[in-house]
C-alpha cells in the first residue's frame, strides 16, 4: 500500500491554514468534479482530493497524519503504520467499521486498520440455542450533493470480521441503499441485518452509515439551503445585469439589480437541497471582482469616472473623528 501525501495531492504546504486548504480543494474540485469533467478518471481523482480535504480540514486527523508523515511514511512504497498504531480522531467509536475511502485512509482512521481493535460478537438474548448476534458495523459514506437528488440506490463496499469454521476472517460486503430525502451531513442511518452474519443461528448484525457530504466546489451547505458566491464585475454591479447561475439540478437565469453591493443576497426558492418538507433555497451572495489589469485607455476611463464622482466610500469615518 502506497503512502498518500495529502499535502501534495492538494498542492499546498505543510503550514497551510484552513483557508488555504479549502481554497486549494475548491480550485482542484472545479477541474475534477464529475459534473464538470467528463474524463473517465476524473471521478477517482476527485474522490482522492476529497479524501485529502477530509483529513487536513480536521485538526485531530491532521495532527495524527502529520505524525505518520514524520514517521517516514512518505518515503515508503509499502506503507504500514507503526506497531500498535490506533487513531483517536474517529467520529465514532473505534473498532466498528471502515470508511468508504481508500485503503490508506482506512488503515489510519478506519477501525479495521492496523492496531484497531476488532470487537467481538454480541450475545442476543432473543436468539435460541445460545446463538450470537452478528457484529454491528459502522462506516463513513461520502455522498455527493448531486446524489441527494437521485432516487437510484447507491452502492457501497466495506470489510468486517466474521466467523468461518470457527475462525475470524475478514469478509467483504457490497450493498445498495437509497439515500433518504433530506439527508444531512454526519447523519447516522441504520440498516437492519446488513452487518456481520450471526453465529449459531443468531441474527445478523446491523450496519450504521455515517453520511459525509462531500464538499462541493461551488456550493456551501447551510441546513437544507445552498449558498453560492456570485462574482460580478464593477460595471455589472453599477448597471445591473443578467447572469446564468448553476444549481444542482440545472442552470437558471438571474437578474442583478443596478447599484448592487458586495455581500448582498438573493434568494431563489426551492433550489436548495431536498427535505421532507420541500426543497431548501439557493442563497446567492454577490461578490464584486476587479480585473487584475487594465489597459491604458481603461485606466483613463476610470480616472474620468473618479474625477466626476463626489461619492466618498469612507464618509462614515468622518463621524468617528478618524
Amino acid at each position: 500500500m502506497d503512502f498518500k501525501d495529502y499535502y501534495q495531492i492538494l498542492g499546498i504546504g505543510e503550514d497551510a491554514d484552513f483557508k488555504d486548504i479549502k481554497k486549494a480543494y475548491r480550485k482542484l474540485a472545479l477541474k475534477l468534479h464529475p459534473d464538470m469533467n467528463p474524463e473517465e478518471k476524473a471521478g477517482e481523482k476527485f474522490k482522492e482530493i476529497a479524501e485529502a480535504y477530509e483529513v487536513l480540514k480536521n485538526p485531530e486527523r491532521r495532527a495524527e497524519y502529520d505524525e505518520l508523515r514524520k514517521y517516514g511514511g512518505a518515503s515508503q512504497d509499502n506503507f504500514r503504520p507503526p506497531p500498535g498504531w490506533q487513531s483517536s480522531a474517529s467520529d465514532f467509536e473505534q473498532g466498528q467499521g471502515q470508511r468508504d475511502f481508500s485503503d490508506f485512509f482506512n488503515s489510519i482512521f478506519g477501525a479495521g486498520g492496523f492496531g484497531g481493535q476488532q470487537s467481538g460478537f454480541h450475545a442476543n438474548p432473543n436468539t435460541q440455542r445460545g446463538g450470537f448476534k452478528g457484529q454491528d458495523a459502522e462506516i463513513e459514506v461520502p455522498v455527493f450533493l448531486e446524489e441527494t437528488f437521485s432516487d437510484d440506490p447507491k452502492t457501497i463496499q466495506f470489510s468486517m470480521p466474521a466467523i468461518d469454521n470457527g475462525q475470524v476472517k475478514q469478509v467483504t460486503k457490497t450493498i445498495k441503499f437509497k439515500i433518504p430525502i433530506g439527508v444531512r451531513d454526519k447523519q447516522r442511518i441504520r440498516l437492519k441485518g446488513q452487518g456481520g452474519p450471526g453465529h449459531e443461528k443468531g441474527e445478523n448484525g446491523d450496519l450504521y452509515l455515517h453520511i459525509q457530504l462531500v464538499p462541493h466546489p461551488l456550493f456551501d451547505v447551510e441546513g437544507h439551503n445552498l449558498v453560492l458566491t456570485l462574482p460580478i464585475a464593477p460595471w455589472e454591479a453599477a448597471l445591473g445585469t443578467k447572469v446564468t447561475v448553476p444549481t444542482l439540478t440545472g442552470k437558471i437565469n438571474l437578474s442583478v439589480k443596478p447599484n448592487s453591493q458586495t455581500g448582498q443576497k438573493m434568494r431563489v426558492k426551492g433550489k436548495g437541497l431536498r427535505s421532507k418538507n420541500g426543497n431548501g433555497d439557493l442563497i446567492v451572495v454577490i461578490k464584486i471582482v476587479m480585473p487584475e489589469k487594465f489597459t491604458e485607455q481603461e485606466n483613463q476611463l476610470w480616472q474620468q469616472l473618479a474625477d466626476s464622482q463626489r461619492f466618498n466610500p469612507r464618509e462614515q469615518w468622518s463621524n468617528q473623528n478618524v
